[in-house]
Order: C-alpha cells, then sequence, then structure tokens
C-alpha cells in the first residue's frame, strides 16, 4: 500500500532459506525505533487502502490488509556476549464477506466482492483442514492464506475477532461469522518461543548474503553470465515456481505417509504389550491354582488343629467352674459392704435435708431483720425532713421579725423628724410676724434686724441639728445591736454546720455497719459451699473407691451386676443432684443477702446526700441573710458619719458668724430688748416642748428595741431547745440501729455455730479390705504347644488317619457344639464393659440368668444337659456352621484325640 505504483499484481515466491515464509515483490522493509514512526506507516498504508461505498457501508473495506512487524530485541549475557531475538506480529484486516443482493454491487465493485468471497472461502477450507487434521492443506489456493500460513497453522499463537452485527436482519450473517470464529477458535497450533542468534551468526549470515550479492551485481556488470531471453526467465521462474510447489506437497504427503507409519507401529507396539499382559496373566493365574491346591492341603490339616485345640479348652473349662463359685462367694461379700456405703449416703441426706430447712428460716430472718432496718431508716428520714422544716419555719420567723422592727424604728424616726420640722416652722412664721409689728419702731434697722432673725433662723436650725446628735448616736448604737444579732444568726449557722457533719458521721457509720453485716453473711455462706463441695469431694472419693474395689473383685463377672451398677450409679445421681439443689439455694440466698444490702447502703448513701445538702442550703440561705443586714449596717453608718461631720462643719460657721455679729446684735441689744425677752421667753417654752417630743420619741425606740431583743431571745431559746431534743432522738435511733446490727450478727453466729448440723462418724461404714478369691485361673497349654502334641501323636499312631470326608457321629458333634458354645459364652462375658455387683444372695444366685436369656456359664455342670438348648441362637448358628464345615465321611469314626480322652 506504500507503493506508488499500485497498479502492479502482487508476486509472491517461497523465500528459499526459509526464514521469512514468503517473499513479495516489491515489498519493502522500513526500520522504526518507535511507537510514532509504526502509527505513520499504519496512517499511510491506510489512507491508500481501497474503500468503496455500498447500500450497507458507506466506508466498505474493498481488500484485505496485512500488517508485518518484525521486532528486534538485543540482549547481553553475563559473558558479554550480544544476542538478538526476532518476533514478528501480524496484523490482519480482513474485508468482510458480501452479499450482491443485499449491498448492491454491480460491475467493478460485484468483481471485487466475487474476489473477496473466494478469498474467504479458501481460508474457511484451510481453517477446515487445520480443524480436521488432513493430510494435505490447501495453503496455495489463495495469495491471503499463503501470507497468512505461518499464522494460521505455524509455530505462533494465533488471536481472531470477529465483527457481528446485533440486527435482527442480519442474523444469518451474525450466525455464520460466529460459526467462522468457533472453527478457527479451534485451531492447535504449537508456538515456540523465538530462538537467539548471537552477534557473530547474525553478522556471518549478513555477510554471506552481501557476498552473494556481489558476486551478481559483478556477474551483471562483466557480463559474463548467462543470458537468456525475458521470456525464457519467466518461464524458467515459473517452472522454478512449479517445481517447488510440487516438493513442499510431496513433502507434505511425505509427512503424512510418516505420522501414518508411526502410528501402525504405536498400534503394533500397543498390541505386543497387550499379548505379553495377557501370557503373564495366564501364568499367575495357574501358579495362583497351585498355591490353592496347596492352601487346601494345608486347610484340612489346621482343621484337625483346630478341633484338637477346641477339645483342649473345653477340658480347661471345667476347671474353671470351682474358681467361679469362689468368686461369687467373694462377690456376695462385697455386696454386703455396699449396704453399709447406702446407710451412709442416707445419713448424709438427713444432714442436709436439716440444713436446708434451717437455710430457709435463716433467710427468713434475714428478710426481717433487712426491712425492719429499712422501715426504721424511712421513718428517720421523715422526721429528720419535719425537723429541718421547723427550722426553716422558726429562721424565717425571727428574720421577719427583724425586718419588721427595723421598719418601725424606721418609720419612728422619720415622723419625729417631721414634727420636729413643722414646729420649727411654725416657731420661725410666728417670730417673723412679731418681727414685722416691730417695723414701726424703727425703720432704719428693719433690714439689719431681718437679716439678725434669718442669721438666727440658721442658727436655731443649727441648734435643733446639734440636738439631734444624741438621736443619731442612737441610731449607731441600734446598728450595733443589729450587728450581735446577725453574729447571733451566724453562731446558729455554725451549729447546723456542725449537725450536719454529725449527720455526716452516723451515716457513713451506718453504712460501714451495713458492709460489715454483708461481708460476714457472704464468708458465713462460703463456709456453707465449701462444706457442700468437700461433702461432694467425699462422696465422689466414696464412689471410687468402690468401683476401684468391686472392679478388681469381679472383672470376670461383670456382665451378671450390671443392674446394681445401674441403681447405685443412680443412688450417686440423685444424692449430688440435691447437693447441686442446696448449693444452688446457698448461692441465691448470698445473691438475695447482698443485693439487699446494697440497697440498704445505697438507700442510706441517698439519704446521707440529700440531708447534707438541705443542710448546706439553708446554710449558706443564712449566710446571706447575715451578709445582707451587714451590708445595710455598713450603710447606716457611712450615712451617720456623713451627717455628723456636716454638722460639724455647720457649728464652725455659726461661731465665726456669732463672733462677726457681736457687736451689731450688742448695739442692737439694748433696743430690741424688750422684744428679745420675751422671743426668749417663747424660744425657751418652744425648747422644752422640743425636748419632751425627743425624750418621748427616745423612750419609744428603746421600748421597740427592747420588745423585740425579748421576741429574738424567745425564739432562739425554743430553737436551741428544739434542736436539744432532735439531737437526743437521734441517738436513741443510732442506739436502736446498732442493736438491730449487733442481733443480726448474732443471729448469723448461731446459724453457722449451733443451727448447722455436720456428719458425725458413726463407725458403722465398711472398711477397706482385701476379699480372698481365687486369682489364678487354669490356663489352656499355648496353641503351638498343643499343635505340637497334636502332631507326634500322629507320628507315633500313623494307623489313626484323620479324613475330612467321614461325618461324626451325633454325640460327637452335638458334644462340641455344645462346648464351644459354653466357651463362647465365656468370651462373652470377658468382653462387657465395667460393671459392679450387687446384694445377691446364694439363692438368687441359684436362679440368676444371664441378659439374653441364658444359665450362667459356671452352673451349666450342675444342672442337666437339657437346659443347655437354652442358649441364643445366634452362638448355636455360628457353632453348626463351623461344625457342618468340619462334617465326616464315616459315621462309625471319631475325632483321635476324642477316642484318647
Amino acid at each position: 500500500l506504500c507503493s506508488p505504483d499500485v497498479s502492479e499484481r502482487l508476486q509472491m515466491f517461497d523465500d528459499p532459506r526459509n526464514k521469512r515464509g514468503v517473499i513479495i515483490k516489491g515489498l519493502e522493509e522500513i526500520s522504526v525505533h518507535n511507537k510514532d514512526e509504526v502509527y505513520q506507516i499504519l496512517e499511510r498504508g491506510a489512507a491508500k487502502r481501497r474503500t468503496a461505498a455500498t447500500l450497507m457501508n458507506a466506508y466498505s473495506s474493498r481488500s484485505h490488509s496485512v500488517f508485518s512487524i518484525t521486532i528486534h530485541m538485543k540482549e547481553t549475557t553475563l559473558d558479554g556476549e550480544e544476542l538478538v531475538k526476532i518476533g514478528k506480529l501480524n496484523l490482519v484486516d480482513l474485508a468482510g464477506s458480501e452479499n450482491i443482493g443485499r449491498s448492491g454491487a454491480v460491475d467493478k465493485r460485484a468483481r471485487e466482492a466475487g474476489n473477496i468471497n473466494q478469498s474467504l472461502l479458501t481460508l474457511g477450507r484451510v481453517i477446515t483442514a487445520l480443524v480436521e487434521r488432513t493430510p494435505h492443506v490447501p495453503y496455495r489456493e489463495s495469495k491471503l492464506t499463503r501470507i497468512l500460513q505461518d499464522s494460521l497453522g505455524g509455530r505462533t499463537k494465533t488471536s481472531i475477532i470477529a465483527t457481528i452485527s446485533p440486527a435482527s436482519i442480519n442474523v444469518e450473517e451474525t450466525l455464520s461469522t460466529l460459526d467462522y470464529a468457533c472453527r478457527a477458535k479451534n485451531i492447535m497450533n504449537k508456538p515456540e518461543v523465538n530462538q537467539k542468534l548471537t552477534k557473530k551468526a547474525l553478522i556471518k549470515e549478513y555477510t554471506e548474503e552481501i557476498e552473494r550479492l556481489k558476486r551478481d551485481l559483478a556477474s551483471a556488470r562483466e557480463k559474463n553470465g548467462v543470458y537468456i531471453s525475458a521470456e525464457s526467465y519467466e518461464a524458467m521462474q515459473s517452472k522454478l515456481t512449479v517445481q517447488e510447489e510440487f516438493i513442499s506437497d510431496y513433502m507434505e504427503k511425505i509427512s503424512v505417509v510418516e505420522e501414518e507409519l508411526k502410528r501402525v507401529n504405536e498400534l503394533f507396539v500397543d498390541n505386543k504389550k497387550e499379548f505379553e499382559e495377557c501370557v503373564t496373566q495366564l501364568q499367575n493365574k495357574e501358579q495362583v491354582l497351585q498355591e490353592t491346591e496347596k492352601d487346601l492341603e494345608i486347610t484340612k490339616n489346621k482343621l484337625a488343629e483346630e478341633q484338637f485345640v477346641l477339645l483342649a479348652h473345653v477340658q480347661t473349662e471345667e476347671n474353671l467352674y470351682d474358681t467361679a463359685n469362689e468368686l461369687l462367694q467373694s462377690v456376695q461379700d462385697s455386696t454386703k459392704d455396699v449396704s453399709g456405703l447406702h446407710a451412709k449416703l442416707d445419713r448424709k441426706k438427713t444432714v442436709e435435708f436439716h440444713n436446708c430447712k434451717v437455710q430457709e428460716s435463716f433467710e427468713k430472718k434475714m428478710d426481717d431483720l433487712f426491712n425492719e432496718m429499712q422501715q426504721k431508716m424511712d421513718e428517720h428520714h421523715v422526721k429528720q425532713q419535719g425537723m429541718l422544716d421547723i427550722y426553716t419555719e422558726s429562721v424565717g420567723d425571727l428574720l421577719s421579725s427583724n425586718a419588721t422592727a427595723f421598719g418601725a424604728m424606721t418609720s419612728t424616726v422619720v415622723t419625729s423628724f417631721a414634727s420636729i420640722k413643722e414646729t420649727v416652722s411654725s416657731e420661725v412664721s410666728r417670730s417673723l410676724h412679731e418681727m414685722l409689728k416691730q417695723d414701726s419702731l424703727t425703720a432704719q434697722s428693719v433690714n439689719g434686724v431681718q437679716r439678725i432673725m434669718e442669721e438666727h433662723k440658721v442658727e436655731m436650725e443649727k441648734a435643733l441639728k446639734k440636738n439631734l446628735l444624741p438621736l443619731v448616736a442612737s441610731v449607731f448604737e441600734l446598728n450595733k445591736s443589729l450587728k450581735l444579732t446577725l453574729q447571733s444568726h451566724c453562731g446558729l449557722v455554725t451549729k447546723m454546720i456542725t449537725m450536719k457533719d454529725d449527720m455526716n458521721e452516723f451515716f457513713g457509720e451506718q453504712s460501714e455497719m451495713l458492709s460489715k453485716l454483708r461481708e460476714t453473711t457472704c464468708d458465713a455462706l462460703g463456709v456453707i459451699q465449701e462444706q457442700n463441695q468437700k461433702m461432694n469431694q467425699e462422696l465422689q472419693k466414696a464412689q471410687q473407691d468402690q468401683i476401684q474395689g468391686v472392679s478388681s473383685i469381679i472383672s470376670s463377672l461383670q456382665s451378671q451386676l450390671a443392674l446394681l451398677t445401674q441403681q447405685t450409679q443412680k443412688n450417686f445421681s440423685c444424692v449430688q443432684t440435691r447437693n447441686e439443689n442446696i448449693y444452688n439455694s446457698i448461692a441465691t440466698l448470698q445473691d438475695n443477702v447482698q443485693l439487699q444490702s446494697a440497697k440498704a447502703i445505697e438507700s442510706t448513701a441517698s439519704h446521707q446526700g440529700k440531708f447534707i445538702n438541705s443542710a448546706e442550703s439553708y446554710a449558706n440561705e443564712i449566710e446571706q441573710i447575715f451578709s445582707d443586714g451587714l451590708k445595710t449596717v455598713d450603710q447606716s453608718n457611712v450615712q451617720c458619719e456623713k451627717l455628723s461631720s456636716s454638722m460639724q462643719v455647720l457649728c464652725q460657721k455659726s461661731l465665726h458668724w456669732c463672733d462677726s455679729t457681736s457687736d451689731v446684735i450688742e448695739s442692737f441689744r439694748q433696743e430690741q430688748m424688750s422684744f428679745l425677752v420675751n422671743g426668749k421667753r417663747r424660744l425657751q417654752d418652744f425648747e422644752q416642748d422640743l425636748n419632751k417630743s425627743c425624750d418621748s420619741l427616745v423612750i419609744g425606740v428603746e421600748r421597740e428595741l427592747k420588745t423585740h431583743h425579748e421576741a429574738e431571745e424567745s425564739a432562739l431559746s425554743s430553737l436551741f431547745e428544739q434542736v436539744n431534743s432532735d439531737q437526743g432522738e437521734m441517738n436513741l435511733r443510732v442506739k436502736k440501729l446498732s442493736e438491730q446490727a449487733q442481733a443480726g450478727l448474732k443471729h448469723v453466729n448461731c446459724f453457722l455455730t449451733e443451727e448447722l448440723k455436720e456428719d458425725v462418724p458413726t463407725g458403722t461404714t465398711p472398711k477397706r479390705r482385701d476379699y480372698s478369691y481365687s486369682q489364678v485361673l487354669q490356663k489352656t497349654e499355648p496353641r503351638d504347644y498343643l499343635i505340637d502334641q497334636f502332631r507326634k501323636q500322629q507320628e507315633e499312631e500313623p494307623h489313626i488317619t484323620f479324613n475330612t470326608d467321614v461325618f461324626v457321629q451325633e454325640e460327637s458333634v452335638s458334644e462340641q457344639i455344645q462346648a464351644y458354645q459354653d466357651l463362647l459364652e465365656d468370651d462373652q462375658v470377658s468382653i462387657d464393659g465395667d460393671s459392679v455387683t450387687s446384694n445377691i444372695s446364694e439363692k438368687e444366685a441359684n436362679n440368676m440368668y444371664c441378659g439374653d436369656g441364658s444359665v450362667p456359664f459356671f452352673q451349666h455342670k450342675k444342672g442337666n444337659r437339657k437346659d443347655k438348648e437354652n442358649k441364643t441362637n445366634l452362638n448355636i448358628d455360628k457353632v453348626k456352621s463351623l461344625v457342618d464345615s468340619l462334617v465326616l465321611s464315616s459315621s462309625k469314626s471319631k475325632l483321635p484325640l476324642r477316642i484318647q480322652n
């Protein structure tokens, strides 16, 4: 596509060195160094690619395109030698198959569509041949398949991407494309890693290629080569091409024939191996047959030996009967000891039952005690609250009375000042009226007299103020008395604080007492639990001792004593369940005591907090009132000090004025002597009236202060009496609560020391002892020894032969069955699990039966032989199956050793 001449047809030749597969005439290899150069070449080829518009696609591809990328990779080994690895990547864009009827292609486009479909059809045949592994693959039928020969069936990895349409009208083309891709996916290639070439080998190849090209160029320049016409050269080239194709076809056929020959050889080798295996199997089976015949002879001999050993076991069993009787006597002795253990367990039960009742009564007493204490605590809380309410009312009344007294004194002083001002103003107005009457005496001294009268009025006011100074002093004394009253209130506050501290100590002691009571109760219950645990350990130890003693005595008689073991186990389980119930009841009692104690402590702590908070609030209120009273007294002191200072200033001014005007008054005194005498008399009368009114006012204020002081003393005395009575009542309640706590401790100690019972040993519990019984059981001689004896007898008496075809008489067979059945019962007794003995008398032992309905094996010889017919069908079937295999052919002969015994 990158060539400027696009009209020339493609000419392809096979590479003589078979390195690049196919050589295309005019095809140029361009060296690139990065991906941008690769993209540029792709864009140039895509621009020159032939496309045309059809009814189905505006840019329909009218040709296939193949873009080959050869990558040279260079590596350096540890020795410094450079290795070159060459890889090839073929990017193929196939033009899609086209339906001329739907695409509307005509003339040239129709021919192009036919060529495209033809090449795709050839590609499909190549894919089918590769999938079916046919001997011949038609690569040369199309230039496309010839170019893609390495990619399709070579040693590379191939991927195919099928483009389909989701439209329903193209469903046929979609299915065809998917089928095409599915067949191509089934091609099995064998990719190989590119071979690494050394730099020297690659340079050598390039050098040889250069030398060959130089020779061709030299021969062409010197014209010393072979010259032929162009037609002959083309004919020769075409002939060579055809020959090369024939050679390649023949080489493919040869490879196919070689593969078939290889397959036939493999089939021949497999058949030969199967034949050899069959021969070896036949030989093995013949050998097995011979060994089986030998085993049959050995089995016959072993059968006779087994019968001999069986009869020896029968004799040994007869000797074991006496030993079994001795063991039965030992079992009877052990059952008597078990009854003693049961009596001990009954005593344990009575003690536990008594302890349970005592614990229930103790629990009720403790509940009543704690309920009574809780009730008294509630009553004390109610009374304490009432007491605090009384304190609050008394303090409030006292403060209100102080406030009313202070208001009354203030109003009295104000009214006194008002009356004095009115009296002074009336007297001044009267004096002015008289002074006006004296205007006629002298016209010249009117203004002077008026000024003197005004100054005299000021002096009178100053004098009145001087008279009020004692009243101010009385106010100071009143403030001092108020301070004393507030200080007494402060003392009351301190007393209430001390009362709060006493209450804190009381409630703290109460909480400690309750916690100590709870700890003592928990300790007592812990002791009870330890006693119960010790009792359980003693029971378990007694059970283990019993099991060990009995199991060591009667290990061979465990199946007959299973019932007694179950009963004993039930008794132990009942005792354990009762102990667990006692333990659970104690645990619940402990939890209840702890819960009630915790509740009492919490309620005490909550009441303590409430009382402390209320007392602190009252103390804070009283302190606030005290601080407010102090502030009021301080303010009154400040005002009084200001008043006294102003009075002193006025006195100084009046003295100065008197000195300055004494001369004027003296001159005018002579003229107005008569008038002044009258005025003086009136002023004296006025002064007397004023003194009387002030004296009456002071007397009234003192009387009110005295009554107020008496009322305060009576209120404080009643409050102190109430506090003392409440403190005495509180002491009584503390004493009662301590007495109740001591009573609870006495109950706990009495419960732990007197009411709880202990298990007193009686001496009737059976002691450990050794049971005398035969511990050595007669055993049958070893099997090997018996077999050796049997073989010696056979060698000494060769005339006595053992024939497996001779039948045994009925008596012999029945005796063997009975003996083997006894042996099976003996094995069954020895295999059973662990068990203990029961209290079985000798009379009951004579009538004892096995668990399956049979008579014990140690009593078979004492009864009739008919009793042996009551054995289980299972054991009889086993014995019959064994004896049936030992049937003899002659009714007269018996077992050899049976005859001798």
